[in-house]
């Protein structure tokens, strides 16, 4: 968490203090909102298309456009992160400012949009305002117009090559070892994690020797609770599942507005690469054994953090 970021509030006896995370819309209130003119956005704006017209903007050898990523596609979903969702953002403090890291974090919604808010959070909150370079499944980039999106966001296929390239390069890489079992499993599943797969993500930040960042999200689970699957028709269109919600399909496409739940992320200590040697990327009961301190830490932490949170509605619902 940035210097500066969290506040003291006293309980009971005096020197009795608790140090607490300043939400994204609470920072923006006092003292980080834009009070830029309505005419000085304007000309920003018109800056930003005349320099996509004329083809000055820079795309990395992996797709990725930042200014696009920053002035359209993050500009999109703030409102859902800072309004919508009220996401507590801490431990950014365990984030390095600009060396490489691999953050490791539970998947769960039955759509990917913890992944989306992840990216906000590591943008908008940190103070090196780092790009999430995501991994995403191979399903992500069959899909033409979502596949595209993608890469220009930052995100690119979940590979080895190509995540020791970028983790090599200095680049913040996020992973989801959960895969589509976490993010669609049922509601009665809700914070179970799934199985971490073979722990291809540990092998990677050995061999890349950057640290590990595990990730705990609380929230996402409540948006699309998932009560039942079409799974001979997911079959037949490719799909991992194709969900049933309480509000989908039955109210059509209001049923694929999320549920304004209540969102906690939390960044937790590294737990460090560097003190092995790359080779032993290749030692399977140390992938083995590294994969279950992290899955094991995430476990506990969302439980402390579901319980920190408190109920997943506002009162008024």
């Amino acid at each position: 968490m940035r210097q500066g970021d969290t506040e003291r509030e006293h309980h009971g006896e005096p020197g009795d203090a608790q140090v607490i995370p300043i939400t994204a819309a609470r920072r923006r209130a006092g003292d980080g909102g834009d009070t830029r003119s309505v005419e000085d956005r304007l000309a920003d704006l018109l800056a930003f298309v005349r320099r996509r017209l004329a083809g000055e903007y820079e795309v990395d050898e992996f797709g990725f456009d930042p200014e696009l990523n920053d002035k359209v596609l993050l500009e999109l979903i703030r409102p859902l992160y800072r309004h919508w969702f009220r996401v507590e953002t801490s431990g950014l403090e365990h984030v390095p400012d600009d060396a490489g890291a691999l953050v490791v974090a539970n998947h769960s919604g039955t759509l990917p949009v913890d992944a989306l808010m992840l990216q906000v959070a590591l943008h908008d909150e940190h103070p090196a305002r780092r790009p999430l370079r995501l991994l995403g499944a191979d399903l992500v980039y069959q899909l033409p117009v979502l596949g595209h999106l993608s890469r220009k966001s930052g995100h690119t296929l979940a590979c080895p090559e190509d995540a020791d390239r970028l983790m090599r390069k200095g680049e913040l890489v996020g992973v989801f070892p959960e895969g589509f079992r976490g993010v669609g499993k049922p509601f009665r599943d809700r914070y179970k994690l799934q199985r971490f797969g073979r722990g291809g993500f540990v092998a990677s930040a050995i061999r890349a020797q950057v640290p590990i960042i595990p990730c705990s999200i609380v929230g996402a689970e409540e948006i699309y609770p998932k009560i039942g699957d079409f799974r001979t028709l997911a079959r037949l269109l490719g799909l991992p599942y194709l969900p049933v919600t309480p509000l989908f399909p039955w109210f059509g496409p209001l049923g694929l507005v999320p549920l304004p739940s209540k969102w906690m992320i939390r960044f937790h200590e590294p737990v460090r690469t560097d003190t092995y040697d790359p080779e032993e990327a290749d030692d399977p009961m140390l992938v083995f054994n590294l994969t279950d301190q992290v899955r094991e830490l995430i476990q506990q932490q969302l439980d402390r953090l579901r319980l920190q949170r408190g109920p997943a509605f506002p009162p008024f619902l």
